[in-house]
């Protein structure tokens, strides 16, 4: 199983559409957003998504809170407080807004942890746990965005770059 990891996207209608493709192209089974999408125009565009969509509220989602949670309610997609928990081929996962909310507890029972909010990449094993945070996805420069592909199996991230 493949899933796309992108996160504060910050209203990059533009960006969001290239995330939408490249996951569609790379056949991704389930893509996580680690927060910030900001508007709920701006998760309405993840409507292109050939698969689910599973995302955090990052901090500038909370005044949109409620109209984020009527936009998801449009297509497939889930979008909940951080940590968001999941089980995916007996690999538990949990995804936060907020690096600063992991804690030791939380490595040790995950084997897959993805955050945000930094808009820089980190790739990270501790103990059997792979910290991952693709790193930028809103900026305006060409080829210095990134969003990751994980395959659970082997729980290693690829990078792409946009």
């Amino acid at each position: 199983m493949i899933v796309g990891v992108t996160g504060d996207t910050h209203n990059n209608l533009k960006n969001i559409k290239e995330i939408c493709s490249i996951f569609n192209e790379n056949r991704t089974d389930l893509v996580f957003h680690t927060g910030d999408i900001s508007l709920p125009k701006s998760l309405l565009a993840f409507k292109d998504l050939k698969c689910p969509l599973k995302a955090v509220f990052g901090n500038n989602d909370i005044g949109e809170k409620e109209g984020l949670i009527e936009a998801s309610k449009s297509f497939e997609c889930e979008i909940v407080s951080e940590p968001f928990y999941t089980e995916i081929n007996q690999k538990r996962i949990s995804v936060f807004h907020h690096p600063d909310l992991i804690n030791d507890e939380i490595i040790s029972n995950n084997d897959l942890i993805l955050h945000g909010h930094t808009h820089r990449f980190r790739l990270e094993k501790v103990e059997s746990c792979v910290i991952f945070n693709p790193g930028e996805c809103a900026g305006m420069m060409k080829g210095k965005n990134q969003i990751g592909l994980i395959n659970l199996e082997s729980l290693e991230p690829h990078i792409i770059s946009f």
